[in-house]
């Protein structure tokens, strides 16, 4: 996990796949007609919103914004992000890597309703990419998405910030 050269690369240097916790952050990119930005991971072939670990000295909106556009091509505002929710529940977001590499995940999740940009998604990180009505999410879903998404939906049920 981590591509060469990132702050989580070279923590895999030091430490190999002893599990990390890792800050980051989620986005869930809605259009106005409902449907979601999933995309497919390349490494596992589960589906998943664009996210990724903080670099030092980024905050969680500088992480969301980097990575959304480096997984997607998607620019984003920075004060166009939502914060809704928070996962970090270890019996829901502990994550073991195909090849071995273990992270205790912190998430900041965030909705973003307006970009710019065409969607192209980055290669080595992401198989395949569309949106999806949230009633019909493809299958199979990374478990901490499913999770991002039902906190999402009692978000717009209560208005209220989400934490788990």
């Amino acid at each position: 996990m981590g591509h060469i050269g990132s702050y989580v690369w070279e923590l895999r240097q030091k430490v190999g796949n002893r599990q990390l916790l890792l800050p980051g952050a989620q986005v869930l990119v809605l259009r106005t007609d409902g449907t979601a930005l999933l995309q497919r991971r390349v490494d596992n072939g589960v589906w998943e919103l664009p996210a990724g670990a903080c670099e030092p000295g980024q905050s969680f909106v500088g992480a969301a914004v980097a990575e959304l556009f480096e997984e997607t091509g998607i620019r984003a505002d920075p004060g166009d992000l939502v914060a809704f929710a928070s996962l970090s529940d270890p019996d829901l977001h502990q994550l073991e890597y195909p090849n071995g590499d273990r992270v205790h995940a912190f998430a900041l999740c965030f909705c973003l309703t307006g970009w710019e940009g065409s969607v192209i998604p980055e290669q080595s990180e992401v198989a395949e990419i569309g949106f999806f009505p949230l009633t019909r999410i493809p299958e199979p879903i990374h478990p901490p998405t499913r999770e991002v998404l039902q906190l999402y939906a009692q978000y717009l049920r209560t208005g209220a910030f989400q934490a788990r």
